[in-house]
């Protein structure tokens, strides 16, 4: 809504998931809001937010996309995309707590624009890509570097704890970010920047990577890609600087709204 206001939509569609973007869900609600926004029931600020995307079929994670983070890296940017995954499992809304892992001891923060399809589609070509985009959504990709890169194996066992994948607040469709090119995005540690850097340095921009990950797998409906993280992560400081319990991340993507996260000690489920 223009003022700002939430909406409960459920009484058209129970979650923003698969079946919902394969049934052209964004068009039908669209359309629906038309004829009912005015009457449906508003939701309190107060209400905790969840993860704008439904559990997707699977999380794309792009390494190494932005200029500047490469460089901080001392890592050579690469030719072609690096691909990793992150577990759907690690999924949580925009202002959950995160949860440090057990036996963590190097938990690190990314601010990362991502993108969620709306279309199945493999094999497909640059040109054709943002036909088959739904929107974009704020994305924190949390990662404890122990176990990234100091236990040997894929990167994904350091991606995807519970809690590392918060998302939103809320989806902005492929028509209200016409150009994702020049992004504006930060994060924040207890008040202070860590990163502050633009879409505009990425090395491969949204339509490539698009084309690039469906050479690969068949992306579904609801999938989502996340695009990388610009300068400013904790391993690329000096010293290395990593989140300890107490602190709080803030973050931000132009026209993707904010998103907030306390870290909290991991316990045992009773």
């Amino acid at each position: 809504m223009e003022d700002a206001s939430r909406l409960d939509v459920s009484a058209f569609i129970p979650d923003y998931d698969e079946a919902f973007f394969t049934d052209d869900g964004v068009s039908r609600l669209n359309h629906w809001l038309r004829e009912n926004a005015a009457s449906a029931p508003r939701i309190a600020q107060s209400v905790r937010l969840g993860s704008p995307i439904s559990r997707p079929s699977k999380i794309v994670c792009i390494g190494l996309n932005f200029r500047d983070h490469a460089r901080e890296s001392k890592m050579e940017i690469p030719e072609e995309p690096v691909i990793f995954f992150k577990a759907s499992s690690s999924l949580v809304g925009p202002n959950d707590d995160l949860v440090m892992p057990k036996h963590a001891r190097k938990v690190d923060w990314e601010v990362e624009l991502a993108v969620v399809m709306e279309k199945k589609c493999n094999y497909i070509e640059p040109e054709q890509a943002l036909e088959y985009v739904a929107g974009y959504v704020l994305h924190n990709d949390y990662s404890e570097r122990v176990f990234q890169l100091e236990r040997g194996g894929q990167w994904v066992k350091g991606k995807s704890a519970d809690t590392f994948a918060p998302l939103g607040p809320f989806l902005a469709t492929r028509d209200e970010i016409p150009d994702t090119s020049k992004l504006g995005m930060w994060l924040k540690v207890n008040g202070e920047f860590r990163q502050r850097s633009s879409t505009a340095e990425m090395v491969f921009d949204v339509p490539t990577l698009i084309s690039y990950v469906s050479q690969f797998m068949t992306l579904l409906p609801g999938d989502i890609i996340s695009t990388g993280t610009p300068a400013g992560v904790g391993l690329g400081m000096k010293p290395q600087q990593y989140l300890q319990v107490g602190d709080i991340v803030e973050l931000g993507i132009d026209r993707l709204g904010v998103s907030r996260q306390n870290v909290v000690a991991w316990k045992p489920t009773s």
